[in-house]
């Protein structure tokens, strides 16, 4: 531990810090190697000089290859009690093999490190959209992921470090909305785990991910398929479908072009909106979707009728970039309100694009012999039943061919008696 000094009082300590001038240090006493720093503006610092062989700290006459000096604090806020207790625990550490140096670095190293990983969740849902949000074709599923985060999860653990987040505080975000909101709390789950997987990559937190489903959550909430309620879809019964596509064909816009081919396509809204002159092919008379723009994620290929095709010529006529229904900003999509306005201009308000699928569906059901299957690969559905599923392989292209075709002359024949008849609407099952 080397020679202790005569140990001097806290009065004549503190006549030694008051002294400006010339930069001094004072052997203080108490601890071996315990100094009073001095500066020439009259600051003053704790310092402890030993001896510890090693790699050499400093070089020339003050020092040799084994002293070592150590800065424990400033004179104002360590007491020269506190400074001499300090001084021997340094001590107890160089007894130990432990250089006090060396580790006070270590420790100051660690602790940036550890700044350094320290992420809030909404940092890493920027990060997270950052790293992945460029790559959706959709740019309003980035915005929905972010909504739905800042609404729901992030009034919660938005401010926290990702790393403290655990399964308590993810089903106190999921708990409130699992059953009322069965569909959005699905989702929120997703993409928290989502966020949180991306996170532990980038090493900003450890262990399991307490947003996981399968083995976790499942465990912790009702399964949504068994508490979710079915969204109804308004449908106009399929034997007005002629009547209202006359009138429909009356319209002006390109949201009245698109709603006819939605309907004629027996396509979803969003797939309609999306559509880019690549996937038309009019020598084949196909419509080829995606499978990211699908909602089962698999390829879609949509036989296309004459009806159909003389939509898709309309709108060839004068092309604005990609899209086959532009909105009106060019080479921004459609506005996903835009066939809901047709629909009210047509007096139809109470009607949703989405509900002529059901329409399709009925038709081909109750006026057709066509297999129900068929009309399920027309919709682009999932099919849960094994042999259902087998038999789709073929995916019976030219039979749909003739399907469609059918469809699009039921949709331009308007019945004798439909002038007279008020049409009643009813709600149809969510497709």
């Amino acid at each position: 531990m080397g020679q202790i000094k005569a140990a001097l009082s806290e009065r004549r300590v503190a006549q030694l810090a008051r002294k400006r001038g010339a930069r001094s240090m004072h052997a203080v006493g108490g601890a071996a190697g315990l100094y009073l720093h001095v500066g020439k503006t009259g600051s003053a610092s704790w310092v402890l000089r030993y001896t510890f062989k090693g790699k050499p700290a400093f070089k020339g006459k003050l020092h040799d290859y084994d002293r070592w000096e150590l800065g424990l604090g400033s004179y104002l806020k360590l007491s020269l009690a506190e400074a001499r207790a300090l001084a021997l625990k340094k001590h107890a550490l160089i007894a130990q093999g432990i250089n006090p140096l060396l580790e006070k670095r270590k420790q100051r190293d660690e602790s940036i490190a550890d700044a350094a990983k320290f992420k809030t969740f909404q940092q890493c849902v920027d990060g997270y959209l950052d790293a992945h949000g460029d790559g959706w074709r959709n740019p309003r599923h980035r915005g929905q992921w972010r909504t739905s985060l800042e609404k729901y999860a992030c009034p919660t653990i938005g401010a926290m470090n990702v790393a403290a987040i655990d399964t308590a505080l993810v089903l106190k975000i999921l708990e409130p909305i699992w059953k009322s909101k069965t569909e959005t709390a699905t989702r929120v789950r997703s993409r928290i785990e989502n966020v949180l997987t991306w996170a532990t990559v980038r090493k900003y937190r450890q262990g399991e991910n307490p947003a996981r489903w399968k083995g976790h959550l499942d465990q912790l909430l009702a399964k949504p398929s068994k508490i979710a309620t079915v969204k109804h879809f308004a449908a106009l019964p399929y034997r007005d479908m002629g009547a209202f596509m006359k009138a429909l064909r009356a319209q002006e816009g390109i949201g009245a072009a698109a709603l006819e081919f939605a309907i004629l396509t027996a396509a979803r809204s969003g797939e309609v909106r999306g559509a880019i002159w690549d996937e038309i092919d009019l020598s084949a008379r196909t419509w080829s979707i995606p499978a990211e723009r699908m909602k089962a994620k698999r390829d879609h290929v949509v036989p296309l009728s004459d009806a159909a095709v003389a939509v898709i010529e309309k709108m060839s006529a004068h092309p604005v970039g990609d899209l086959v229904f532009p909105g009106a900003k060019e080479a921004r999509p459609l506005s996903d309100m835009s066939m809901t306005a047709v629909l009210r201009r047509m007096g139809h308000g109470d009607l949703t694009a989405h509900g002529f699928r059901s329409s399709f569906r009925d038709w081909a059901a109750e006026s057709t012999a066509y297999p129900a299957e068929m009309a399920e690969m027309a919709l682009a559905h999932s099919i849960g039943n094994k042999v259902e599923a087998a038999y789709r392989r073929g995916n019976l292209f030219d039979k749909r061919v003739r399907m469609m075709r059918d469809w699009a002359k039921h949709c331009a024949t308007v019945p004798k008696a439909s002038a007279d008849v008020v049409p009643m609407r009813r709600a149809s099952a969510k497709q």
